[in-house]
């Protein structure tokens, strides 16, 4: 070993070598002391003002999707969230718009200037989604889906990667590193709870994953409180607590009508509650030396 460590350090094509403890290298502090930081389309992601992305669980119609992303720009958003493809529980329930979805998106990122977020199910729709979305998201099923990760790691887009409601936060980092391993340095890391014994929300929200997050990764971490909890009461709160946590950002789910989505209306804000909320986390967010 010693032999090998010697030969590397006197080849003249390596300029640093660093030993690593982790599975996680690329993702890991030993690797990178500073922190990342994502710069999309104006909007910076583990910079100090806190980005705040919001939108639909679902595309729906232009209306809804036009209407929300107007709204959410006034209120302070600086990205928009919408799911064209939509894996669901159930085979009945909404599965999304597809592409059709997509271009809605792509409509309202062109008037409104919003980059846009959106999830991509399958490594065989990652081409499709990049041609219309800023950001590429992987959901909370698919944090092991290996070829998923592949070829977003392939893709120039930065990848919003949400943690499994049964992942260890060790898996979460590995599943991080699959997509740096093939390219694609820019990962935010997003916490959306996790499933416990617990029935009063719908995941329990994992808060101490976002110091520790931000203490073995150089990578942004955005919080969901949305998903998190699947209460609208409980979003303001939750919001407000992972700032103070140390989140680089939030991912919030926002509806002109939620009493009528097609989808996880119950965890979705009306237009005039998310200008409340993002009037209220502001102090929060001033309190510890970031803006909103």
């Amino acid at each position: 070993m010693e032999d090998m460590e010697y030969r590397f350090q006197r080849m003249s094509e390596i300029e640093k070598r660093i030993a690593s403890s982790k599975d996680y290298r690329l993702v890991s502090r030993e690797f990178k002391p500073e922190d990342t930081v994502i710069e999309i389309d104006g909007a910076e992601i583990g910079a100090e003002r806190i980005a705040v992305a919001a939108g639909p669980c679902s595309v729906e119609n232009e209306e809804q999707v036009m209407e929300t992303a107007r709204s959410i720009k006034r209120s302070g958003a600086v990205m928009l969230r919408g799911g064209a493809f939509k894996p669901r529980t159930s085979v009945y329930s909404f599965q999304g718009l597809g592409e059709d979805g997509l271009k809605i998106l792509a409509k309202a990122r062109e008037e409104t200037g919003l980059p846009v977020v959106t999830e991509t199910m399958s490594s065989d729709t990652v081409r499709l989604v990049a041609k219309y979305a800023d950001v590429l998201q992987i959901g909370c099923r698919n944090i092991q889906n290996y070829p998923l990760l592949t070829e977003v790691g392939k893709s120039d887009k930065p990848a919003v990667l949400k943690r499994g409601f049964n992942t260890t936060l060790q898996e979460f980092l590995l599943s991080a590193e699959y997509i740096m391993a093939h390219g694609n340095p820019n990962v935010i890391l997003c916490e959306r709870g996790i499933r416990t014994f617990e029935t009063m929300t719908r995941n329990t929200f994992d808060l101490s994953a976002v110091p520790i997050l931000k203490k073995l990764s150089h990578l942004p971490v955005m919080a969901d409180p949305s998903h998190a909890t699947g209460k609208r009461d409980l979003i303001m709160p939750m919001s407000r607590a992972a700032i103070a946590a140390g989140t680089d950002s939030l991912i919030i789910e926002v509806h002109p009508t939620p009493e009528r989505a097609l989808s996880d209306g119950a965890q979705s804000l009306h237009l005039h509650e998310f200008e409340e909320m993002m009037e209220a986390v502001r102090p929060v967010a001033r309190s510890i030396g970031r803006e909103l």
